[in-house]
């Protein structure tokens, strides 16, 4: 009995702050729900009508990260006053990215528009939440409609797969994933790299990897459970734009966004990579992630 126990709270520790967050993105749904029910509330999700509800659904998550990881968002002067494509290292959960939307938008006031994996609309019970929240799933024509009317959109070429298989030492898995490039030629935009400092000291995937990429691959479903939920502390750093350059193939230009300086002279990384580098101690130490929470340096 005294073994069960102790299984099950071990078990109950490590995934509670995931559970959490799902359940504050559950909770953030009914919350629209009765602003849309005692609003009556059926203009565009997008339009200024729910900017109010925006705001308080912001002001939660940010509150929560402000208590739980000491967020805190670097580089905002680098996005630009109109579109533009921001590129980012997905973590095992993206609770770091509802911290930067939640944050742009209180100080900015800005919607920035969220390229999603097919599987977060088979969700149920969330449908408002990704409506209001600017969520979609990220075709070619969604980006350039978005772009055109001047919307910032942010999307992870890794995905899903960088979520499960990349680790501590936050590599990039971004296979050939080159469309975000041939957007940004089409709607003659910049694309602006982001990362988020000790994503991965926050909330990790279990080191198996065969099998579960094995899952993976046959179900194209996250069916891996991340744990953690340390409260280590999270910094975002947006990097300076890339510019849009018409001159440029979408093959040069996924290079360009990609090739940075890396650790070691003879190989090349991405330019979030070079964020990556500059920014997070690699492999990434939990221990040190913790101790941050105290480092006054940065502020």
């Amino acid at each position: 009995v005294v073994i069960i126990s102790l299984t099950i709270s071990a078990i109950l520790v490590i995934f509670i702050v995931p559970l959490t967050i799902l359940f504050f993105i559950y909770l953030s749904n009914i919350l629209l729900l009765i602003y849309q029910r005692n609003g009556e509330a059926k203009a565009d999700p997008l339009s200024d009508v729910w900017d109010s509800a925006r705001k308080t659904i912001a002001s939660f998550w940010d509150i929560y990260a402000r208590i739980w990881h000491g967020y805190e968002l670097h580089g905002v002067e680098n996005l630009p006053e109109g579109p533009g494509i921001l590129v980012y290292y997905h973590g095992a959960i993206p609770v770091d990215y509802l911290y930067f939307l939640s944050r742009l938008f209180l100080w900015k006031k800005r919607l920035c528009l969220s390229v999603a994996d097919h599987f977060v609309f088979r969700l149920p019970g969330l449908k408002l939440l990704l409506e209001v929240m600017g969520i979609m799933p990220g075709t070619r024509e969604e980006c350039l409609i978005a772009l055109k009317n001047g919307h910032l959109v942010s999307i992870s070429p890794g995905g899903v797969r960088e979520a499960l298989f990349s680790d501590e030492s936050y590599q990039l898995l971004w296979g050939n994933r080159k469309g975000f490039a041939q957007v940004a030629l089409d709607a003659k935009v910049p694309i602006i790299p982001m990362y988020t400092q000790n994503v991965r000291e926050g909330y990790r995937m279990f080191k198996e990897r065969r099998f579960f990429r094995q899952l993976y691959e046959s179900t194209r479903l996250p069916l891996t459970p991340p744990y953690g939920g340390l409260p280590v502390k999270f910094r975002t750093y947006i990097g300076e734009p890339i510019p849009y350059d018409p001159n440029i193939t979408p093959e040069e230009l996924a290079e360009k966004v990609c090739k940075g300086q890396f650790l070691f002279s003879f190989q090349t990384k991405t330019a979030i990579q070079a964020l990556i580098s500059k920014h997070q101690t690699i492999p990434g130490s939990i221990w040190k992630a913790l101790l941050e929470r105290f480092d006054k340096r940065h502020k």
